[in-house]
């Protein structure tokens, strides 16, 4: 329990780096200036005002998640403890959200390997996380598990989802034919616990029930039972991730820019979007934290991608999120970011200390190409790579800042997780929209289900059919 120690708290504490968005180091015409900081300040103090007096209320229930779980979490080990004792696979059905978390964070804090690893190194069940409905995928996790050793938690808020549900439809089925009675006892739900389908249907079947509180979206669902139960049945500290958050939120209640992370790396995708830079790159430098661009491609394009605002004035505002890993992208898209249009800016993810050191081996001395790798270390290597990327970019008047990890654990994940979506609350106030709703989403879900023939869709049914058909000469 290090994170109840102070001074290591302190040494864990990641950092944002913004020197390379400053006319000192890009050049006035694509760098801010103190006096953009100072121009902004009506703006910053009415974001940040505003996510601190909705706090809690509405759709932002999620900033309360590090400090009003207790119960729930203790309910959550003692269920996780007992799905390790019963289950080899644990197989999370969801989407967006439900499924991105997930991943982000078990990519983040297990074995890169894990599912690979034999039981005696692993001491944890495998973890799967099916995150989309193509047949081939389904018919697939089916080939490798075995039912009578799988638990599977369903996870939709609304128990509406098509995706979650087709897939909770098949699997329930199968369990039923299999195990008959105790179909029940491999099966999770969580959902609301006061309004949708899937209550309903946990109830009927006896399932074992997490609910996501009322003010928590998809994107924002990681820290509540969502996030913290697939994290704990494969053994990650779900304690010291929430303790992370709170770390983070604690830095992020500072009103002063200069000491608020989440309000400053705001304000500079925002003064970035105001310039031109349409598309926002997420670019992590450690195989474990892949999946947290992935993570935060869904949070940041969702939650700020709005035709309108807040009055109802058409505005169609956002950024693109692309993911990027260092440092494989260096050898794809770092191209196009260093010598393409300048509507870009790129976050760089360091890690200070990997989690293990791999020496590289001595040989080739006659090739000095290779050998003057000789030495060296790949922690070197890849710290080198983080900071030759990050010169390219500033010398190609690039914006870019970094976020620096001490090391990669439940404690700087948990802090890096709230960052974001602090960041995001603080922008979308900015941008003056609705940071919490999908309308865009909801269009393609009715669509969806007015092809399935849903009762109550006949209307959008009908505009479909009525819409202009296909040319043919426009197919090849």
């Amino acid at each position: 329990m290090n994170y109840k120690n102070a001074t290591w708290r302190k040494e864990m504490t990641l950092t944002l780096d913004f020197n390379n968005m400053m006319a000192d180091y890009i050049g006035v015409e694509q760098g801010l200036t103190d006096k953009d900081f100072s121009a902004s300040k009506g703006l910053v103090d009415a974001s940040f005002n505003y996510v601190s007096a909705n706090r809690g209320t509405g759709m932002m229930g999620w900033t309360e998640l590090p400090y009003n779980q207790k119960e729930i979490v203790e309910d959550i080990i003692a269920t996780a403890k007992s799905i390790k004792k019963k289950f080899d696979n644990f197989v999370v059905l969801g989407i967006g959200g439900s499924a991105l978390g997930p991943t982000a964070v078990f990519q983040a804090l297990c074995h890169l390997r894990h599912n690979e690893l034999p039981k005696s190194k692993r001491k944890f069940p495998k973890l799967y996380v099916e995150d989309n409905v193509d047949p081939e995928r389904m018919a697939a996790l089916l080939d490798v598990i075995d039912i009578n050793k799988t638990c599977f938690n369903v996870v939709t808020k609304s128990g509406a989802t098509s995706e979650t549900m087709s897939q909770y439809l098949i699997i329930m089925d199968i369990l039923k034919s299999k195990l008959g009675d105790k179909a029940s006892e491999h099966m999770i739900a969580t959902t609301s616990e006061n309004k949708g389908n899937l209550i309903k249907i946990a109830k009927e079947e006896g399932l074992k029930t997490f609910y996501i509180p009322d003010g928590v979206g998809g994107r924002f669902s990681e820290l509540c039972p969502v996030g913290l139960l697939p994290a704990a049945v494969v053994g990650i500290d779900i304690k010291e991730m929430l303790a992370g958050a709170a770390h983070m939120d604690k830095i992020c209640k500072n009103k002063n820019i200069k000491k608020n992370p989440a309000l400053m790396s705001a304000l500079l995708e925002y003064l970035a979007m105001q310039r031109g830079k349409n598309i926002s790159v997420m670019m992590p430098y450690a195989d474990s934290l892949k999946y947290i661009a992935d993570w935060y491609c869904q949070l940041w394009g969702e939650s700020l991608g709005k035709s309108v605002d807040n009055e109802g004035n058409l505005v169609f505002v956002g950024q693109t999120p692309v993911k990027a890993l260092g440092v494989t992208d260096q050898h794809s898209q770092v191209q196009l970011y260093r010598e393409g249009p300048f509507d870009k800016v790129i976050t760089l993810i360091g890690v200070k200390n990997y989690r293990t050191t791999v020496e590289i081996s001595k040989g080739c001395d006659n090739i000095p190409d290779v050998n003057f790798l000789c030495g060296h270390t790949m922690n070197e290597l890849i710290t080198a790579e983080r900071e030759a990327t990050e010169y390219a970019l500033t010398t190609a008047n690039r914006m870019n800042y970094t976020i620096m990890l001490p090391e990669v654990n439940a404690f700087t994940i948990g802090q890096l997780l709230f960052l974001f979506e602090l960041e995001t609350a603080y922008c979308g106030a900015m941008l003056n929209i609705n940071t919490f709703n999908q309308p865009g989403v909801e269009g393609g879900k009715n669509a969806t289900y007015a092809l399935f023939g849903r009762k109550g869709y006949e209307q959008t049914k009908l505009e479909m059919d009525n819409a202009p058909k296909k040319d043919s000469k426009y197919v090849i």
